[in-house]
């Protein structure tokens, strides 16, 4: 009879691909890569299944982009997940090169040996409302430098604003001619 052991897996996830690491339950036991499968989760899940069952897999992966639907998709298949800031993820002096698959290994040796310290997960609710907040600072960031740039054009060529309010109805009508 084998025992199902526990698995510590890392991934490295990018908007195209995931790379997948593996370490046993053991301290000393050998941290093996599964390899570069592309971003997509029916296929993440068929490179898991044969792992062990759900409740003995444990996965981290580092927060970014792709936001936390991956984790939440494998909490709902019952295997545990955490997302963890790269800013807390240990480093080791000398190590310069990073590829995908070191950062695969490194995420699961450190999750195996509960070096990985858990950000909270946000619920899709808190998630869109920051992803509304993001963008419409964004848009206003994109806005004022719009304004800055073209108060600037019109300055350069000697057109320039003499009332105290500037973007109002009065003022954009002035621009248009």
């Amino acid at each position: 009879m084998q025992v199902d052991t526990q698995k510590f897996i890392g991934l490295d996830v990018d908007k195209k691909s995931i790379a997948i690491a593996v370490a046993e339950g053991g301290p000393y036991d050998e941290i093996f890569e599964l390899g570069v499968i592309p971003h997509d989760l029916p296929r993440l899940l068929r490179k898991l299944e044969p792992l062990g069952e759900p409740a003995r897999l444990h996965v981290a992966y580092e927060a970014g982009p792709t936001g936390y639907g991956l984790a939440r998709a494998l909490k709902e298949r019952g295997i545990d997940c955490i997302v963890v800031a790269p800013s807390r993820t240990p480093q080791r002096s000398g190590e310069r090169v990073k590829t995908d698959r070191r950062d695969a290994v490194k995420l699961a040796r450190y999750l195996r040996s509960n070096e990985l310290v858990p950000i909270e997960q946000p619920s899709c609710q808190r998630e869109a409302l920051r992803d509304l907040v993001r963008a419409r600072e964004d848009v206003m960031r994109a806005q004022h430098k719009a304004r800055q740039q073209l108060q600037s054009f019109l300055l350069r060529h000697g057109r320039t604003w003499d009332k105290k309010s500037s973007w109002t109805g009065a003022h954009l009508e002035w621009i248009r001619s």
